[in-house]
């Protein structure tokens, strides 16, 4: 398949060619089995994780753009306050970040909302990244604590054990907790059902990660039966969709290429998932919503920023799923325009009167 002719506009306001323009778009491939789609996903992070930091910082997720003039960096965090908006998380919480990526979500919630994250991933590469920059943040944080004469930080003692945050003075940030575990998601309620691991939590978070998972079914299950009961446990949600209704030629053209570069499953609609979370035994609390109009800037500035020929060039050198992984941004850019391509936010809660066997 030849490549879409994309142009950047340089400051002079001189179109210029993008990299991409050089290179073929791969053909779709149909995935194999899901064992091996993960096994897949898992490599393409353990390679590109430094490259996504380079690019877009701790936090590797779209940014929601509520004004022109917003950084990257401040869309990126208008989209995890909107998150928290629409569950109403309470301070001090106990969550369980699933595709934590390289911690930013995670220490986040410690840092600003005093909570106690458990952040897991797939890649063992996110795990140490992650780590690391609790461990750098910490550092920080406890030597302006130390100037002020304020209680400092504690470090993790040991890998998966939890880093201690210092508390602020309102009392909602501050003193929450982060720790990292390399976990494959859908064997998250087997290991948090240990004797030696047992642990509820008073929300599963899940931010661009699920629409990674085969098997959605499982992943509402497990989350079900990890957040509490009696105490309205929450599941917040947010992810990428495929719009109701298209045609097989739409799919064709705007989703396949997306679920192909980036190592997705089939992409399912927002409401498949509110059917999912309802027969797990979870009601709705906040209903979707569509925010795409608002989030879809983000590959905008992506399909800046890899336009580095040096950055294609890696890309390549790691065969096919590299390529295709860089060309899909165009995929995305096309599926917002087209309106093929959406992007919602959700949460939902555990009923009081709810009990786990």
């Amino acid at each position: 398949m030849t490549a879409e002719h994309e142009t950047t506009t340089a400051s002079s306001g001189e179109p210029q060619s993008h990299p991409g323009d050089q290179h073929e778009i791969p053909s779709v491939e149909a995935h194999g089995s899901f064992d091996t789609l993960k096994e897949r996903i898992k490599k393409h992070y353990e390679i590109a994780s430094d490259y996504y930091y380079s690019l877009w910082g701790q936090h590797i997720h779209h940014g929601l753009f509520r004004n022109p003039g917003e950084t990257k960096e401040q869309a990126q965090v208008n989209l995890i306050n909107l998150l928290l908006d629409i569950s109403a998380l309470p301070a001090g919480a106990a969550v369980l970040d699933v595709g934590c990526g390289v911690g930013g979500t995670s220490r986040f919630l410690a840092r600003e909302r005093a909570c106690r994250v458990t952040g897991v991933t797939i890649s063992g590469r996110q795990v140490e990244m992650a780590r690391q920059a609790t461990a750098a943040e910490i550092r920080g944080l406890s030597s302006t604590a130390s100037s002020a004469g304020a209680t400092t930080a504690t470090t993790a003692s040991e890998p998966g054990a939890a880093t201690q945050y210092p508390a602020g003075d309102d009392g909602k940030s501050g003193g929450g907790s982060a720790r990292f575990l390399e976990l494959d998601a859908e064997k998250m309620a087997e290991h948090f059902s240990r004797a030696e691991q047992k642990q509820t939590f008073d929300c599963v978070w899940i931010s661009e990660a699920l629409s990674h998972l085969p098997n959605k079914e499982l992943f509402f299950a497990s989350s079900f039966a990890l957040t509490k009961s009696g105490g309205g446990g929450l599941l917040v949600v947010a992810d990428w969709f495929k719009a109701p209704g298209l045609t097989a030629a739409q799919e064709q053209a705007d989703i396949r290429p997306i679920e192909d570069g980036m190592l997705l499953p089939r992409l399912y609609t927002a409401d498949e998932y509110v059917g999912i979370a309802e027969r797990a035994g979870f009601r709705v609390r906040a209903a979707p919503v569509d925010i795409s109009k608002d989030v879809a800037k983000t590959w905008d500035i992506s399909w800046s920023l890899v336009s580095s020929p040096s950055l294609w060039a890696f890309a390549i050198a790691q065969g096919r799923d590299g390529l295709a992984f860089l060309q899909a941004f165009r995929a995305m850019r096309r599926g917002y325009a087209n309106g093929t391509f959406r992007y919602a936010v959700m949460c939902f809660e555990k009923p009081w009167s709810c009990r786990v066997a």
